[in-house]
């Protein structure tokens, strides 16, 4: 009887066995939920292990539960809570006034349509706010700043004080203090303000921008619509923008929201340095749309610290004229790939009037720094120390060469420049071809280039164009070219310092009228050799086929003596 007895016994141990063990798989899989057995199939549950069978019981040591592991839910990445934290008390807002006269940017008041069933209301309203408003009124705007040094200097965007009758800075602790401005710089659009406050300012430091990658996390703080202290976090989205905001451009781009009231706030790396200026945004609604740009540290530090020593900046200053160097260009010069700057001219009595840079003369490293292309050059040039004597590496005559030159300073650029015919006074630390003129030059010249100059002789038959005056014209590259001569000087207005050969007429649809040259250009240069005569021209452009080359390169002079290089095909 004691087996028919046991029996049912037995299996009621076995089934609360199981019962338990299965209690406490079912409680394992809430918490280890991503730890299920690779051998079970997908959406199938994990077979529960059998019931061991009975045994004696045998004397054996006391098991140590096993620790109970939780896992903690991925809730995205790292907080950044303690790095802000240490940061928001030198972060500033800055809040400006300006008292503009009533007459001052301030247009009509508007009206509603004659018939309108407003028409009364609406002119009513509007007359009465004219009517409160003085002969003189504030103009308040907002903008962000950071503390550079615990004595009081504040860093902030031109835009955000400029034209500021008064600016009052706003610290986290609810303190408001009056501030002086030390010195301002337009072409970087940064300004340094000076407050004395009672006691040390936290303060933070410049990064150093140039190690910041694409994809490295950023955060950005500021007073954005008048929140301040408002933190946001992004990545660099891209490096080296050019948003046409002045001459040295060379902006980190952030998907950190940024918006109005941003404006001169802090971009932090995940150390706690400045890394960059938050300047602008892309916006069609005024709002963040993930694309802002930032003045970076490496160009913005050494700014700052010259408004600070001496309330102004002071640039280095090559004085030359430049223009990109284009596919074809570079193809006439022998280059793999166009990059470079090409020396369009040589400002009188600059820096390197010396003859150690010419015109023709492709920049290719500037003090130890590469110039992929055209607009790297101005801004490494005004980075550089007035005074320094540096290496320059230049593409002349197909060969690289090293050359030294000493930096003059860029405000000592204006009298020098206003001497020479061609300089738009662009303070580049270069200067840069006339916008005006010659604004792209190797796209055609739309304008006229038939109309007769003044005091030319009557137009022929040939498209209204001038007639070649010398004895040995030539066609060359669709152009005709004669010797500059008493009568072309004056037909073409060509003054006495410009000297080569004369294109007196431009094939239409030729390649070089394409390019854009028109009668009264002056071919100064073929390949870097001057050019005497009409035959000269022919017979570099014939041995430029011999070896090979597809384009010939030629420095033209404009009547007035403005140097551009143009690359005509010659197929």
């Amino acid at each position: 009887m004691a087996p028919t007895i046991r029996s049912p016994f037995r299996r009621t141990l076995a089934l609360l066995a199981s019962a338990a063990i299965m209690a406490q798989a079912g409680v394992s899989g809430i918490a280890f939920a991503q730890t299920t057995p690779e051998t079970a199939a997908p959406g199938v549950a994990a077979p529960v292990p059998a019931a061991p069978a009975p045994t004696s019981p045998a004397p054996t040591a006391p098991q140590q539960t096993p620790p109970v592991q939780t896992v903690v839910p991925n809730n995205g990445p790292a907080s950044v809570a303690d790095l802000a934290e240490g940061l928001l008390d030198a972060v500033v807002n800055i809040s400006t006034s300006q008292n503009v006269k009533d007459d001052e940017g301030v247009g009509p008041a508007p009206r509603a349509p004659d018939g309108s069933p407003f028409q009364e209301f609406f002119n009513d309203f509007f007359n009465k706010q004219q009517g409160n408003r003085g002969p003189n009124h504030n103009v308040s705007s907002l903008g962000s700043g950071f503390v550079i040094d615990p004595a009081g200097y504040i860093v902030t965007n031109n835009h955000v004080i400029e034209g500021a009758d008064d600016i009052e800075v706003n610290f986290a602790n609810g303190t408001k203090l009056k501030a002086k401005l030390i010195g301002t710089d337009t072409k970087t659009d940064l300004s340094v303000l000076k407050v004395e406050p009672k006691t040390s300012l936290k303060s933070v430091k410049f990064g150093d921008s140039s190690e910041m990658r694409i994809g490295d996390w950023v955060m950005a703080i500021g007073n954005p619509f008048g929140f301040g202290g408002s933190v946001t976090v992004g990545i660099i989205s891209g490096r080296g923008r050019n948003i046409n905001a002045g001459p040295y451009d060379n902006f980190i781009q952030t998907d950190a929201a940024i918006n109005k009231g941003n404006s001169g706030g802090p971009l932090f790396n995940m150390r706690g340095e400045v890394i960059g200026i938050n300047t602008a945004i892309i916006s069609p609604s005024g709002g963040s749309i993930g694309i802002g740009f930032s003045v970076p540290s490496e160009l913005a530090s050494g700014v700052v610290e010259q408004l600070r020593q001496y309330g102004e900046t002071r640039r280095g200053w090559l004085g030359v004229r430049i223009q990109p160097v284009t596919d074809d260009i570079a193809d006439s010069l022998g280059l793999d790939t166009a990059k470079g700057a090409l020396v369009a001219g040589v400002i009188k009595g600059g820096p390197v009037d010396d003859g150690s840079i010419k015109a023709g003369d492709v920049i290719l490293k500037f003090d130890g720094k590469t110039v992929n292309e055209m607009r790297d050059l101005p801004r490494v040039v005004a980075e550089s120390t007035v005074g320094k004597e540096v290496d320059v590496v230049v593409l002349r005559d197909g060969k690289e060469q090293t050359v030294k030159v000493k930096l003059g300073r860029l405000e000592d650029s204006d009298q020098a420049a206003a001497g020479d015919a061609a300089p738009d006074g662009s303070q580049d630390g270069v200067i840069t071809p006339d916008p005006d003129e010659n604004d792209d030059m190797d796209q055609p010249d739309t304008g006229d280039q038939t109309q007769p100059v003044p005091g030319a002789p009557e137009p022929d038959q040939h498209q209204g164009q001038v007639s070649p005056d010398a004895a040995t014209p030539k066609n060359v590259l669709g152009l005709s070219l004669s010797l500059l001569s008493p009568e072309t000087r004056k037909a073409f207005g060509i003054a006495e310092s410009v000297d080569g050969v004369v294109v007196t007429e431009v094939a239409p649809g030729s390649a070089s009228a394409e390019k854009g040259l028109k009668p009264g250009d002056v071919i100064v240069e073929v390949a870097q050799e001057f050019m005497k005569s009409p035959d000269a021209v022919a017979a570099k452009v014939k041995s430029l086929k011999q070896e090979g080359r597809r384009n010939a390169q030629l420095m033209i002079a404009s009547a007035n003596g403005d140097l551009r290089f143009v690359a005509v095909p010659m197929e």
